[in-house]
């Protein structure tokens, strides 16, 4: 009988021990996004941004008592890779949610699945207005975003042009990606509704480094203005053809004008580009300051410039938006997270902006209209309008 009463004992020590260890499990969630290649001074800035917002909430005792892990991988721009990246999270990995997606192609590639998994995605820079869409029609959705989505840009961009700038001609110059054609056709939308027809719309293909015949057919059409939707290198490379043929009209995109291997590449064919910005790297704020701080003395980027400040500064509040959506659950469950998230009850103070009740089960963009400002390439460096203040 004490030999009994001996054995229960240990196994009751050993099963608390196993509960212990489970409660102490840490969080896992994937970090998805291009860290090598042409994307990836926006993928690199966006998992900077993250790796600094979990060691701030690991080091103030994690997430109902556990710590978060991130689970990071490459997905190198490439839709197969999302798709091959998303299975290994959802099976291999058992992530509770997902933050990243910076290309719009790999994005829609890649959530169907966590979507069937029932497991939150938070797109962190992805903007192709069709990110939150790709599941309407189910019952429930599991994609969320707290990025300007492009059916917000592209009005923006419209409005820089033809109303600011009073320029009548314009050309769209974008990529064949599906960022580019789809950003295209908001831009097209917002230009039907000023009653303007674009003089020429052209295409490029990612890794091309000549657009002098895109650029001709701009110029022969009078075009006064390029409206761009495309990445850094490529959107250099029409910033240098412009200045190989001698012909200088300004250019104003979606928000990519700002990233590094624009500005750098381009260098004085790219000043004075302007596009929509959720994050300046200007500390505006003792939250923002702290931010650039940390990040500046963490990360060490060259001339102490982010080379993505919005994908940096997103990426950083995505993981408080999780966060504080799985405390409120009480749960790693991604139904829960789901319902959080739709219905969050406390403000999340971001860098972006403070987050009061971002999601409903309608509407599950976090940034509106009003966010965004216009940003401008001054002195290698994007700094904020002085129209937008």
């Amino acid at each position: 009988m004490k030999i009994h009463f001996a054995k229960l004992a240990i196994a009751s020590v050993f099963l608390s021990f196993g509960s212990i260890a489970a409660a102490a499990d840490p969080i896992k969630i994937g970090v998805d996004g291009p860290f090598t290649g042409g994307s990836s001074s926006m993928g690199v800035s966006m998992r900077d941004g993250v790796r600094l917002a979990v060691t701030e909430i690991n080091k103030a005792g994690g997430v109902l008592g556990r710590k978060i892990e991130l689970i990071e991988r490459d997905d190198e721009a490439k839709n197969e890779r999302g798709v091959q990246i998303a299975q290994e999270l959802i099976n291999k990995e058992k992530v509770t949610a997902v933050v990243g997606y910076i290309n719009t192609g790999v994005s829609l590639a890649s959530q169907r699945f966590f979507q069937q998994a029932k497991i939150p995605v938070m797109n962190n820079v992805a903007t192709g207005s069709i990110v939150t869409h790709q599941f309407d029609k189910d019952p429930d959705n599991y994609v969320f975003r707290n990025a300007a989505p492009d059916n917000i840009q592209a009005p923006m961009i419209v409005e820089e042009a033809i109303t600011r700038r009073g320029y009548k001609k314009v050309a769209i110059l974008a990529d064949s990606t599906n960022y580019g054609q789809l950003g295209r056709e908001d831009l097209e939308k917002a230009l039907k509704a000023r009653g303007i027809t674009p003089v020429a719309e052209e295409k490029f293909n990612i890794k091309d480094v000549d657009m002098t015949a895109q650029l001709l057919k701009a110029k022969e059409a009078g075009a006064e203005v390029v409206l761009t939707y495309g990445i850094g290198p490529e959107l250099a490379q029409i910033a240098n053809g412009m200045t190989k043929l001698g012909w200088k009209v300004p250019m104003i995109g979606s928000w990519t004008l700002s990233m590094a291997n624009f500005i750098d590449n381009a260098g004085p064919g790219g000043e004075g580009a302007r596009m929509p910005q959720t994050f300046i790297q200007e500390a505006s704020s003792p939250k923002r300051k702290a931010f650039i701080d940390d990040y500046l003395k963490t990360f060490k980027p060259k001339n102490n410039r982010i080379d993505s400040p919005v994908s940096a500064a997103q990426g950083y509040d995505s993981i408080y938006l999780l966060a504080a959506a799985i405390k409120q659950a009480n749960s790693t469950d991604g139904p829960k997270i789901r319902e959080a998230l739709e219905n969050l009850n406390t403000k999340v103070e971001g860098v972006v902006m403070t987050y009061d009740k971002p999601f409903s089960k309608a509407n599950h963009e976090a940034i509106s209209a009003s966010i965004p400002v216009m940003g401008v390439v001054q002195n290698s460096r994007v700094v904020r309008e002085a129209q937008s203040k």
